[in-house]
């Protein structure tokens, strides 16, 4: 009897015993669980908003983000890879090197922008999600699949031309910021609603020896609605553009006097043949003192630290 007594209160302790490890399992999985939920809640983990940032400054160098729907520049490209895959960027997307994105220093992220490599005309649609690149000879530092498509993978950089894509880049802009963008013309306005004008009717007294006469009847307006805002350009499709030959210039500088323009090129005349372009920039004359050209992207590299050295410390790589 007391060994059925025994073996009885042997079994409830290890029935006690399963149950206290499952309730124990249970509630780590509980845990584990909601700590995983809670990550991916985060925000920046899954997906980003919109963001233009203030001014920042890597490297000693100023960087001045904003709003700029006619932004059009040629310069050199550059791809990051593998070592950013799966890390947040800057607007908190989380980076993936096989999707058609880019980083740029100033633009407002997330925008469209097309990429046009010089070399070999070819055209892609991608989203500007990121910053950098922070080497101040590069414009835009493409995700692998990007320089795939453009066909500079393996080269590593590319002469571009990197315009934003306005009209689709402000319907992003307000759907993330959760405006309504309506076109007028071209032109996505963003308003939260359409203002009404305000309309005032009044009867006058009829003529003598006039009679009014019934009024046809006639269908109400309808309500015309809102044109559609621009959709999402196309982010996969390749284009090919015709190759027209480029030159690499490193760019001293941008003077609106001619006299000064001219003191800078007699300074740097001893590095190398220095040009002075004049150019029209929102409606004035501006002379910019160019070094050049160059014979390769490496020329171009050297060349700039050596302006840069002798105290020209905004000097960049341009393409013409």
């Amino acid at each position: 009897m007391k060994r059925i007594c025994h073996l009885s209160l042997l079994l409830l302790a290890l029935v006690a015993v399963v149950a206290l490890t499952a309730c124990a399992e249970a509630q780590f999985f509980i845990h584990t669980a909601k700590r995983a939920s809670q990550a991916q809640d985060k925000p920046g983990i899954a997906g980003g908003g919109y963001k233009i940032g203030g001014p920042y400054q890597i490297d000693g160098i100023w960087y001045y983000p904003q709003v700029d729907y006619i932004y059009d520049e040629t310069g050199i490209a550059s791809w990051y890879g593998s070592k950013f895959h799966g890390r947040p960027t800057a607007n908190g997307e989380v980076f993936d090197m096989n999707r058609l994105t880019a980083a740029h220093r100033t633009l407002p992220l997330p925008s469209y922008v097309t990429v046009v490599n010089l070399e070999n005309g070819r055209s892609i649609n991608i989203k500007v999600n990121d910053r950098g690149p922070f080497a101040r000879n590069r414009i835009i530092d493409l995700s692998r699949r990007s320089a795939q498509l453009l066909g500079m993978e393996k080269k590593g950089t590319a002469l571009v031309r990197v315009k934003i894509l306005a009209d689709e880049s402000r319907a992003l802009a307000a759907r993330l910021q959760g405006k309504a963008a309506v076109n007028v013309g071209k032109t996505p306005i963003i308003v939260a609603s359409l203002p009404k004008a305000d309309v005032s009717s009044e009867s006058l007294p009829l003529l003598p020896g006039a009679a009014a006469a019934k009024a046809p009847w006639i269908m109400p307006a309808a309500a015309e609605p809102p044109a559609a805002a621009a959709s999402p350009p196309d982010l996969g499709k390749v284009k090919l553009l015709p190759v027209a030959a480029t030159r690499i210039f490193v760019q001293a500088g941008s003077f609106s006097l001619f006299t000064n323009a001219n003191k800078v090129r007699a300074k740097l005349s001893w590095l190398g043949p220095v040009r002075i372009f004049p150019v029209l920039v929102n409606g004035q004359d501006m002379f910019r003192v160019c070094v050049g050209p160059m014979d390769s992207v490496a020329s171009a590299d050297h060349m700039l630290d050596w302006v840069i050295g002798v105290g020209y410390t905004d000097s960049h790589i341009v393409v013409e």
